[in-house]
Parts: structure tokens; C-alpha cells; sequence
């Protein structure tokens, strides 16, 4: 059984906020690049950046990174993995990135990330932003930018929606099966 703890209103409220919060960091920039993490952070990216262009003069680059061959769990996790194509149509050379998820945990997907990312380039900086960090970090990685800490048990599962996957923009905590 899973209960809603985020509704729809406040997400917006909590992506608009992490977009001022980018917008501060970055204010002597042109454009700010964001990169979302597949399959999740791409749809909160696109809020995040449409966020960032009506409330600045900063123009906002948008990508995509898959981060399936970078796992560290790849052989416990897949048995044939499947590559969702990474879309990044910028040079990431002396930029200054933030990279966009749905959850932070452990770190794994973000320091996947961070190697996708680096194998494409030499990013100036790497931020990163997420709509929800639950803790139980496992390696040293923490976020820049933070919708909502959510401290949970190892038994307890978070799950953002996003309207373009999911039909909904919510974060529901759950037990795990």
C-alpha cells in the first residue's frame, strides 16, 4: 500500500524552487546545461528547465544520459540490459552541468551518471539536483539541490511520478514486497 506524501502542487512548488536556487548558483552564466538521468530525471529536468527560462534571462540547455552500461550492479541487476540512447546535443567541455534524478540513495546512479557524463567530455563543474534524497548513502555524494529530504527505513520505497511516465506528478512511499 502506498501513501501519497507529495502532491501535485507541491511538487511544482519544490521544482520551481530548486530552479531559483540553480538560477543563484549560476548567475553569471548564459545558459545552464541540464542533464537528466534516465528514465525519471529527463520530465523533472524539462520542469526544472522550463522553470529556470520564465523566471530568468538564462537560456537553458536540455539532455538526456542513460547510465546502463555505467552501473556498478550491472550483472546483479541485468541479465541482457537494455540501452535507452543518451541525447546531448551540446559539447560538455568547460560547462557547467547539473545533472536532474527523481531520487537520491545511495549514489550509485549518480556517480553512473557522473562517469557517462565525463566519458563524453570534461564538464568545468557537475552539479546535481533531485526532487527527493531518502539517505542510506553508500558512497560519499550528495546533492546540490534538493526538492525534499525523506528519511526512510532500507524496507520503505520512494516513488516520484511524473505526468509524462506516469500519468501524475506525486511521491508515494511505499513498503517494499
Amino acid at each position: 500500500m502506498d501513501k501519497v506524501i507529495i502532491d501535485e502542487a507541491t511538487m511544482s512548488r519544490s521544482l520551481a524552487r530548486i530552479a531559483h536556487e540553480i538560477i543563484e548558483h549560476n548567475a553569471d552564466v548564459d545558459t545552464i546545461y541540464l542533464v537528466g538521468i534516465k528514465r525519471r530525471g529527463v520530465p523533472i529536468a524539462k520542469v526544472i528547465g522550463e522553470n529556470i527560462e520564465k523566471f530568468s534571462d538564462i537560456k537553458v540547455e536540455l539532455g538526456e544520459i542513460d547510465i546502463t552500461f555505467y552501473r556498478d550492479d550491472l550483472s546483479e541487476k541485468y541479465v541482457e540490459p537494455h540501452l535507452n540512447d543518451s541525447v546531448i546535443n551540446f559539447d560538455v567541455n568547460d560547462k557547467a552541468i547539473v545533472l536532474v534524478d527523481d531520487v537520491l540513495y545511495t549514489g550509485r546512479t549518480v556517480r553512473a551518471a557522473m562517469d557517462a557524463l565525463m566519458s563524453l567530455g570534461r564538464p568545468k563543474s557537475i552539479q546535481f539536483a533531485v526532487m527527493i534524497d531518502r539517505g542510506h548513502r553508500e558512497l560519499p555524494i550528495s546533492a546540490n539541490y534538493v526538492g525534499k529530504n525523506i528519511p526512510t527505513s532500507r524496507e520503505e520505497f520512494i516513488s516520484v511520478r511524473v505526468a509524462e511516465i506516469d500519468g501524475v506528478n506525486e511521491v508515494a512511499i511505499m513498503a517494499k514486497a
